[in-house]
């Protein structure tokens, strides 16, 4: 019962936080008391939490890591794009972003089962290489295709636009490493918070499921899980599976706050998957709500010391090194047990694996 009322009470402080952060931000939005440079990351910090969350889910919870999450928002992103084009305003704004969400999901959901199925057989570095191999083929295939569309149908070809033989009132809608253009960029700071509290509810309830508790024991010990009858190739592909969708949500978002998308290194590259990990590793492995606060310091803190110009990532890596020492300190993570057991005897221990 008391493992009820703590885990209860921990999700409705993950929940509060996120609620607390919308108010805070729309309320000074709507002052007038938001510098430029925050407006602009409002919708960025939502889908860099969503990203955060989702990625740990497969880092923290089913212990597995994957250096591809940059490939699955690529993947949630273009396919929404490619819908927005292609109704082209025929839709209201918010049905037409509703179903970007759900198509950019499936797509990214589909991925991730395809590619999960064979990926999974592998562990450690070789999961980490092959998985951050099918980030950079997804972003480099994007950047070969071009795609059009007229009253025959779509043209797809990696030639150019000219092989694409399209009638006279055709539309190319992705031009090769051009990307798309024209895009709606109806994506709002409200509708970033309620697919993060979405994403909030979808993990946190796996995590603690039935089989969140399934992931979790293969994660802590594969061999004593399979002796008991568990399948692991289930339970990490469907950890996989739902990490993946909630990447392409994230990827949704992106898309619909550009009026340009292209798939380039910096969006959707190496880099941009190792910064997602290392929100998960900075908040800590396993810690939904840390994941979150790092993804929120970690997106705001280089646009703030922009002023610094070449000292600027400096700074940032010196931070960021000295939080992860902090972090992972044998006395600072001891220090911390002390504090929780003596204001917070209900605790216990901090920092569980699958607490949000």
């Amino acid at each position: 019962m008391k493992t009820g009322s703590k885990t209860l009470r921990s999700n409705i402080i993950t929940y509060g936080l996120v609620v607390v952060f919308y108010i805070v931000m729309q309320g000074l939005y709507m002052t007038d008391n938001l510098s430029s440079l925050m407006e602009g990351l409002m919708v960025p910090l939502c889908y860099y939490m969503i990203l955060a969350v989702s990625l740990n889910l497969v880092v923290g919870i089913s212990g597995e890591l994957s250096l591809g999450h940059a490939g699955f928002m690529c993947v949630g992103a273009f396919s929404s794009a490619v819908f927005a084009r292609l109704v082209d305003e025929k839709i209201p704004g918010m049905a037409e972003i509703i179903i970007a969400i759900l198509i950019g999901a499936a797509f990214a959901a589909i991925f991730g089962f395809l590619i999960g199925i064979p990926v999974l057989r592998l562990k450690g570095d070789y999961l980490a290489i092959v998985t951050l191999a099918f980030g950079e083929i997804i972003k480099n295939l994007i950047n070969a295709v071009y795609l059009g569309v007229d009253a025959n149908g779509l043209h797809v070809s990696l030639k150019d636009t000219k092989s694409l033989n399209l009638l006279e009132d055709g539309d190319i809608i992705i031009k090769g490493a051009q990307g798309i253009g024209k895009l709606p960029r109806n994506a709002t700071f409200t509708i970033g918070i309620i697919l993060l509290l979405i994403t909030l509810f979808i993990v946190i309830n796996l995590v603690n499921s039935r089989q969140g508790r399934a992931i979790m024991s293969i994660r802590d010990n594969r061999i004593a899980a399979e002796s008991i009858g568990l399948s692991v190739s289930k339970y990490k592909l469907t950890a996989f599976v739902i990490s993946a969708a909630l990447a392409g949500v994230a990827g949704v978002l992106y898309s619909h706050n550009l009026a340009n998308l292209q798939a380039t290194s910096k969006n959707f590259g190496y880099n941009q998957s190792i910064m997602i990990l290392v929100f998960v590793v900075l908040g800590g492995i396993g810690n939904i709500r840390g994941s979150m606060i790092a993804a929120v310091i970690l997106t705001i803190l280089p646009e703030k010391l922009r002023f610094l110009n070449d000292y600027r990532m400096l700074i940032y890596a010196i931070v960021l090194i000295a939080m992860m020492i902090l972090n992972s300190a044998p006395k600072v993570v001891a220090w911390r047990k002390v504090m929780a057991e003596k204001y917070f005897p209900h605790k216990g221990k901090i920092n569980e694996p699958g607490e949000a």
